[in-house]
């Protein structure tokens, strides 16, 4: 598979692309398809280089372990995945799309490796396997984390305006009580004052 990956890498990412291009409404910008699919591609490849020199170490280093765990939020592709997911909710992306992006690279390995005649070896689709679901992970759960974050702005925005509009209204409430106190005083004084000289004026002699 590794050789496979590497001789078919540009086709791979075109047939990538137009897999993301015919599903709307998003279309895949040149960042995404940048940082997405080739760096995935990239990551596997070392992946099954270090398994295949017998280095454990480095190929859970990259891609981390089956099963996912912190080990796999730790990894290269952990690393790119967080970053992916969070960048794809800022593109307006859906969390369906964020897996089917992923979904994508098996799809195309897989198609044309059949068209190819190019069968892989079962450890190598073990190896695949792992590093998907360890990147499509970490992408949901950053993707997911974002999403509340920015739910969590836009609500404490609408409670801050809310508050602020009950404010003005208590103001302006408070404002006008008190002119009308200060209404009230005024008459009451005058009419104690109007009320003292007929008193005067019928006490004069």
């Amino acid at each position: 598979m590794r050789d496979f990956l590497v001789r078919n890498r540009l086709e791979l990412i075109e047939r990538c692309k137009a897999k993301v291009g015919l599903r709307p409404p998003r279309r895949a910008t040149e960042e995404q398809l940048k940082n997405g699919i080739p760096l995935f591609l990239e990551q596997l490849t070392r992946t099954l280089d270090a398994e295949e020199s017998g280095d454990a170490a480095e190929s859970v280093r990259i891609s981390g372990t089956a099963g996912g765990g912190v080990s796999a939020g730790l990894s290269e592709i952990g690393v790119v995945a967080t970053a992916h997911g969070k960048r794809l909710l800022e593109l307006g992306y859906s969390v369906d799309q964020v897996v089917h992006g992923y979904g994508d690279v098996c799809q195309a390995i897989s198609d044309m490796a059949v068209e190819r005649d190019a069968p892989f070896r079962v450890d190598e689709f073990r190896t695949l396997n792992r590093c998907l679901d360890n990147a499509i992970a970490e992408a949901v759960v950053e993707f997911s984390k974002q999403r509340e974050v920015e739910a969590s702005r836009r609500l404490t925005s609408q409670e801050n305006e809310r508050h602020g509009f009950l404010l003005h209204e208590l103001r302006n409430s408070l404002h006008t009580a008190t002119l009308a106190l200060a209404a009230l005083e005024l008459a009451r004084c005058r009419s104690l004052g109007r009320l003292g000289r007929c008193c005067d004026a019928a006490l004069s002699p």
